[in-house]
């Protein structure tokens, strides 16, 4: 279904400000400045990575604030958003490491009352960018429907007095219980899978050519293997005080989340970029160019 896209009160895809970035030579390795998301998908994927500060230099924060500091030249890795990859032609990925998932997310919802077929509003978490990108995709071609699209904070009551439904992301949408609160949960996840048959992938390291050395790739990955196989350590460590969350933590990055951007994930990852590309979400349709992988 032909749709005019725009969410109100989000910038514009296009005209991102750059800053002089250095160029790291591959002879000589030094820390580099990294933004990770906050949230709990990504802590397997930076495992470790505090004990690295020889090469490694990390910040946390939402994940539109890590594409920002990407984008203005702030950092020099970022564990983006991966529709914001497709905005700078001058961006390579980490080969490997990456959050993916195939079928339910569980993180990523649209919550309201009524089914997506019936929605005429949404409020979208001003903190996304992937899945407010998804969310425009899934209702052009999946759920046919042509949303007033309006950013919010992610406060889900005041969301849902303004709205007909709210796009929550991260670890709010993950530990929220909406069936206590008497709402239908949508999960955009699930929901790609069942109209494409592909893994989605949410976010991947990314940086400008030459930001990287070889050094830097190999202990990303190496932070990636360690991680998922420190599962219980960090659902532990981000969530002490809450059996129940524990609980839920651990199903999450063991069942709805994996880590390893395969071929599967990058057939899924294209397609997403092509339906992007169709509804104007960006300008080009990126072919995926990476980091030289380390040799062994």
């Amino acid at each position: 279904m032909a749709a005019k896209w725009g969410i109100q009160g989000s910038p514009p895809s296009g005209g991102v400000r750059f800053g002089a970035q250095p160029r790291l030579s591959h002879r000589v390795m030094s820390a580099i400045r990294v933004s990770a998301v906050e949230y709990l998908n990504a802590r397997p994927l930076v495992h470790g990575l505090d004990g690295r500060k020889d090469l490694f230099d990390v910040q946390f924060d939402l994940p539109s604030r890590c594409s920002g500091q990407l984008h203005d030249g702030a950092v020099d890795l970022g564990l983006i958003p991966s529709i914001e990859y497709a905005r700078n032609p001058d961006y390579r990925i980490v080969p490997g490491p990456a959050v993916v998932s195939e079928g339910e997310v569980a993180s990523v919802a649209l919550f309201s009352r009524r089914p997506p077929a019936l929605v005429r509003s949404i409020a979208v978490d001003s903190s996304s960018r992937t899945s407010a990108a998804l969310l425009q995709v899934l209702c052009a071609e999946w759920w046919d429907i042509s949303p007033n699209l309006v950013r919010f904070r992610p406060d889900l009551p005041v969301m849902l007095k303004r709205c007909d439904a709210a796009l929550i992301i991260g670890d709010p949408a993950l530990f929220l219980d909406h069936q206590k609160q008497g709402l239908e949960k949508t999960d955009l996840g699930d929901e790609w899978t069942a109209m494409t048959s592909l893994p989605f992938v949410w976010a991947m390291w990314a940086g400008r050519a030459n930001a990287l050395g070889s050094d830097h790739v190999a202990a990303l990955i190496e932070a990636r293997d360690r991680g998922v196989d420190a599962i219980d350590e960090i659902v532990a460590a981000n969530c002490p005080d809450d059996e129940e969350q524990r609980d839920v933590g651990r199903q999450y990055l063991r069942e709805n989340v994996s880590f390893d951007l395969d071929a599967r994930a990058k057939a899924g990852l294209k397609k997403f970029y092509g339906y992007a590309y169709d509804l104007k979400l960006v300008q080009n349709r990126p072919d995926l160019r990476f980091f030289d992988a380390p040799t062994a």
